[in-house]
């Protein structure tokens, strides 16, 4: 059999002589580049933020952008399952980690803040009267009224017939009889009596209530309960919880908060209140620059540091990652894939042979 021998044009020759140069060019380079942003990724990122932190905030967002994350990111969505249960772990270890047995409830809440609130809601006696009469005149508490009065009363009358003896089985007979003659059960008239008449009972009881619960006998019930409970530790508050696994007060607290949240999220209401506020803040603060903002969330350029030194790692290893290398790697080739520099290479190999 005969070999046939196909000889290569000079040009086709020269073509693949510069693709092997360009290629070991590009992988040099890629090593070099990410060699040294390696070395540079903290200077770097410290002079980025410098940049930004000049930079005012109009310049690059408008309202309607903030408006829209919150709208399409923040509200769109239900909280996800993963989320609701990280919320009810985290809730469950705060109110259950046992640093609340040594911590009592005044180092949470200050005496004076009590005081001041205590002032504030015994200086309003409008209010006060308001909430008394709505409680007071309501059809449940005529009700409960009735009922408490009706066993008060026949509570007191056969402790009394109890302790008078014969008078008082005399005086039972004696009911009986009336109970008989009249066809009529004598606590059934006690209590349409007391119904009847609820509403001039309640109108007493709400003026007695207003006389006794002035403005400084508020003021100090409420210091007065606060200095019972204020030694207490924040444990305490447990006993008013469940922790039972198949009735735990933290899944109700949560679902209940969950439910809230989702009718809130999709109301016109919650959106038109999330626009006007964005409005509000963004009209304060769109001559801001960008470090003025973050010096209102305490992050200057100490900060940022450390949160650049401590994010070294993830930099190294983001730029040692083959993706990266992929990338400047077609960056590279479609910069020497361009005519011009293909002929200025072209050139430049030329002359060197």
């Amino acid at each position: 059999m005969q070999s046939t021998f196909i000889e290569t044009p000079s040009s086709t020759t020269n073509d693949l002589a510069n693709l092997a140069s360009i290629d070991g060019l590009i992988q040099a380079q890629v090593t070099f580049m990410q060699e040294w942003l390696r070395g540079q990724a903290e200077p770097l990122a410290l002079e980025a933020w410098h940049w930004l932190a000049a930079q005012p905030m109009s310049r690059y967002i408008n309202s309607e952008d903030i408006q829209r994350l919150i709208n399409h990111w923040l509200l769109t969505h239900p909280l996800s399952d993963v989320m609701r249960q990280d919320i009810r772990d985290i809730m469950h270890t705060v109110m259950y980690h046992p640093v609340n047995d040594n911590m009592p409830l005044r180092e949470l809440v200050d005496d004076t803040q009590i005081e001041t609130l205590a002032t504030y809601i015994g200086s309003h006696d409008e209010q006060r009267n308001a909430l008394i009469h709505s409680f007071i005149g309501n059809e449940a508490f005529a009700e409960l009224l009735t009922q408490t009065l009706y066993h008060a009363i026949n509570d007191f009358m056969e402790t009394t017939l109890d302790k008078a003896g014969g008078v008082g089985k005399l005086m039972k007979m004696g009911r009986s009889s009336f109970e008989k003659a009249t066809n009529s059960n004598l606590d059934g008239k006690l209590q349409t009596y007391l119904h009847r008449n609820i509403k001039d009972l309640t109108r007493r009881a709400e003026s007695n209530a207003k006389a006794h619960l002035s403005n400084e006998e508020v003021t100090r019930m409420l210091t007065t309960g606060w200095a019972r409970i204020k030694d207490k530790p924040v444990s305490e508050l447990q006993t008013y919880l469940s922790d039972e696994p198949n009735h735990s007060s933290i899944d109700h607290i949560e679902a209940s908060l969950q439910q809230s949240y989702n009718r809130l999220r999709i109301s016109p209401y919650l959106h038109s209140l999330i626009a006007a506020s964005i409005e509000t803040w963004y009209s304060n603060h769109q001559e801001d620059t960008f470090a003025t903002l973050a010096s209102s969330l305490h992050i200057d350029a100490q900060a940022v540091a450390q949160g650049s030194q401590a994010l070294l790692p993830l930099a190294h290893d983001a730029i040692d990652s083959p993706w990266f290398s992929a990338h400047i790697s077609q960056m590279l080739q479609a910069f020497y894939a361009q005519d011009a520099i293909k002929s200025s290479l072209a050139n430049g190999l030329g002359s060197d042979s």
